[in-house]
């Protein structure tokens, strides 16, 4: 007689987490494969609307030269430019050289447009990350508090700011901090770069928007995780406010708040024009700004589609880590 406990035969079920990873795995490739070729494609489309658009401001060439250049000059620096060859091979040429990372040269600067972003682009990071941490450092403790604090006094009084931080232009608020703390109490410079102080005016009014968005949200998030059915078994157990909050519902509370802050991170650094430009930042935001007004057509291509990939790598990561945190989204797939 067969023995049907023997170490030999393998347990029900047992060879079925094999195909099931695999599985797992497919669709995880398959999601990754789909969200790369949306991302390319929108590169794509983003490239060739900014190609064409850009040229409907006027030729560059009337600004480089003075106004008293002869036609015979005027000729000479746009055939120079590449700016006289039919606009269908200045655009197979610029889509040629965006895979190479060759985003042409500048025409005010006259150094390569991937040097020009690269001198820029850290005073823009650093921006980006001073008002990330001022955004977690006041959005986290105010959206835990207003919902342990539901419906009473210190709740709506989070929520009037929400509501002013959601509806307030940021180069109004950083026209107001200026007008405050730079000319009213001399404590920090109003422009300027280099220095802690510098930048804490400039991230304060870049953040003040995302703060309100992730404290909205994750007020509602813990709202919702705090009428559920463990933590009611929580409390029975006898565990007071802040640690059932801390252990058990924020946890489930921050996948949400998880995708929003990563959405936010893209926002941050494509909202920066304004803020960078009020003051006198040296970023990317101000470089387009600056491109845009010398109609120097490689830059203001270059930092369109900068912006443009920011979005979407970050949107793609938070989809991409969203699936891999819950596991329900990457079934459903």
């Amino acid at each position: 007689m067969t023995d049907l406990t023997s170490p030999h035969t393998p347990a029900p079920g047992a060879g079925d987490e094999a195909p099931a990873r695999r599985r797992d795995g497919a669709r995880i490739l398959r999601l990754v494969l789909t969200r790369l070729g949306t991302a390319i494609l929108v590169l794509l489309c983003t490239a060739t609307v900014s190609f064409f658009l850009v040229r409907l401001s006027g030729d560059p060439v009337k600004l480089l030269l003075p106004p008293d250049a002869t036609a015979h000059q005027e000729a000479t620096l746009r055939t120079s430019l590449g700016l006289d060859r039919p606009l269908l091979t200045q655009y197979l040429d610029y889509l040629w050289g965006l895979p190479r990372l060759d985003l042409g040269t500048s025409l005010f600067y006259h150094e390569p447009v991937s040097q020009v972003l690269a001198d820029r682009l850290p005073a823009t990071l650093e921006l980006a990350a001073g008002a990330l941490v001022v955004t977690l450092g006041i959005a986290l403790p105010a959206g835990v508090f207003a919902a342990m604090r539901r419906g009473r006094a210190a709740d709506r009084g989070v929520m009037a700011g929400v509501l002013l931080g959601q509806s307030t232009p940021p180069f109004w608020v950083g026209i107001l901090l200026i007008l405050v703390f730079a000319v009213g109490l001399h404590a920090l410079p109003a422009s300027g770069y280099g220095t802690f102080a510098n930048l804490v005016l400039p991230s304060v009014t870049l953040a003040v928007y995302s703060v309100a968005v992730v404290a909205r949200l994750l007020r509602s998030s813990l709202i919702d995780v705090l009428s559920s059915d463990h933590i009611r078994t929580a409390r029975a157990k006898g565990f007071g406010p802040l640690k059932t909050v801390f252990v058990h519902a924020l946890r489930n509370a921050s996948l949400p708040v998880v995708t929003v802050v990563g959405l936010e991170v893209g926002s941050l650094l494509g909202g920066a024009i304004l803020t960078e430009q009020v003051f006198s930042w040296p970023g990317v935001g101000r470089l387009t700004i600056e491109a845009v007004s010398n109609r120097d057509f490689p830059l203001v291509q270059a930092t369109v589609l900068f912006f443009a990939a920011v979005f979407v790598v970050v949107n793609l990561l938070v989809d991409l880590s969203y699936s891999l945190l819950d596991p329900r989204v990457r079934t459903s797939r």
